[in-house]
């Protein structure tokens, strides 16, 4: 098993994932979200998609078994462990517009959506490229009548979500830079590829 890579909190980086690899997207402290995107890498216009994956998999509650679908029906990511159970596959990767929002007494950060633009640039991938992402850890309960909030992450120290490569992927990871997101703290986030 390899060491893990960390992620410095409120950064991403951008790597492959060649087809029948697991990533394995780790919480090392406890109570912080993870942004992932999936880009197939012989198109990049092919991208894990939350449609397609609630449309397929009949579920908001993403976990052990399900899979991550691409926006032209293909499976890119199977999720193959999870000890934590609450992801979310509904909000945005947070960006300036979303500090100026939801944090307009607090510096603006470029956040998720610009640390994965910087990150996956050097595949092709620019901004309008970027769709929602899995938020790995991420506590958005929906109410009885739709409504949504942001609650802190239910995840432990050492907590963990591993994910198989059904095809060749360009993958986007953060260390989520949101302050609600984080329960108000910005910690790192650890990957392992195997």
């Amino acid at each position: 098993m390899s060491n893990p890579v960390r992620i410095a909190p409120r950064s991403g980086v951008a790597f492959g994932l060649s087809k029948g690899q697991t990533l394995t997207v780790i919480d090392p402290d406890g109570c912080q979200v993870a942004d992932l995107l999936a880009f197939a890498a012989k198109d990049v216009r092919e991208v894990i998609s939350n449609g397609r994956t609630f449309d397929y998999e009949e579920t908001l509650r993403l976990t052990t078994g399900n899979t991550l679908w691409s926006n032209r029906s293909r499976r890119l990511l199977t999720i193959t462990a999870d000890s934590v159970g609450c992801h979310d596959f509904l909000l945005t990767p947070c960006s300036k517009a979303t500090f100026r929002h939801f944090y307009p007494d607090k510096p603006v950060h470029r956040g998720c959506f610009g640390n994965l633009a910087e990150a996956l640039a050097p595949w092709g991938v620019v901004e309008d490229d970027i769709p929602v992402a899995f938020n790995c850890f991420m506590n958005v309960p929906v109410a009885a009548d739709g409504a949504i909030s942001v609650e802190p992450p239910p995840s432990k120290a050492g907590d963990s979500i591993s994910l198989r490569a059904e095809e060749d992927l360009i993958i986007g990871l953060t260390a989520c830079s949101a302050y609600a997101s984080n329960g108000g703290s910005f910690k790192p986030i650890d990957y392992r590829i195997e």
